[in-house]
C-alpha cells in the first residue's frame, strides 16, 4: 500500500511538472525530476535505471541553469547592455507577483525597451532587444514543456513496463 502511495505521488509530481512548465516562475522541471526521484526511491532504486536518472537529472539541471539567465542572455543577444538585461530580470520577476505570468514577459520587455531607448535613443534597437527578451521567455517555456513531457513519457514507459 505504501509503495502505491509513492507511485501516485511520483505521477502527481510528473504531471505537475508538465503543467508548471508553462507557468512562469513555477519550477516545472524540478517537479518532474522530483517525481523521478520519488519513483526511483519507492522502487528500491531499481526503476528507472541509474543511467536514466542521471541523464534526466543533468538535463533538468541544464534547463534550470539556463532559465536563470535567459532574460539576461536574450537581452544581451538582442543588443541590450548588461545593466538593462539585469534590470529586466529583476523587474520581470517582481511583475509576476503583481500581474501574473504575462506581467513577467511584459515587465522585462518594457524595462529593456525603456532602458535601451534611454541609453541609445534608438527605438528600433530598443525594440529589437525587447523582442529578444519576449522570444527567449516564450522559447524557454517551450523547451521546459518539451523536457517535462519527455520525462513524463519516459516515466510512463518505466511504470507501465
Amino acid at each position: 500500500m505504501t509503495g502505491l502511495l509513492f507511485v501516485g505521488l511520483a505521477v502527481v509530481l510528473l504531471v505537475a511538472g508538465v503543467i508548471g512548465s508553462v507557468i512562469p516562475n513555477v519550477p516545472g522541471v524540478l517537479l518532474s525530476v522530483s517525481g523521478v526521484f520519488v519513483y526511483w526511491w519507492a522502487s528500491g532504486y531499481a526503476e528507472p535505471s541509474t543511467a536514466v536518472v542521471v541523464v534526466v537529472t543533468i538535463l533538468a539541471a541544464l534547463v534550470v541553469v539556463a532559465g536563470f539567465f535567459q532574460d539576461v542572455i536574450a537581452a544581451r543577444l538582442g543588443g541590450a547592455s548588461g545593466w538593462s538585461a539585469a534590470a529586466a530580470g529583476v523587474v520581470g520577476f517582481a511583475c509576476f507577483f503583481v500581474f501574473g505570468p504575462l506581467g513577467t514577459i511584459l515587465g522585462a520587455a518594457v524595462t529593456v525597451f525603456v532602458l535601451e531607448y534611454r541609453r541609445q535613443r534608438d527605438a528600433t534597437a530598443s525594440a529589437r532587444a525587447a523582442t529578444a527578451v519576449v522570444l527567449a521567455t516564450i522559447g524557454s517555456a517551450i523547451v521546459e514543456l518539451l523536457v517535462t513531457l519527455m520525462i513524463l513519457v519516459v516515466m510512463v514507459v518505466v511504470i507501465v513496463l
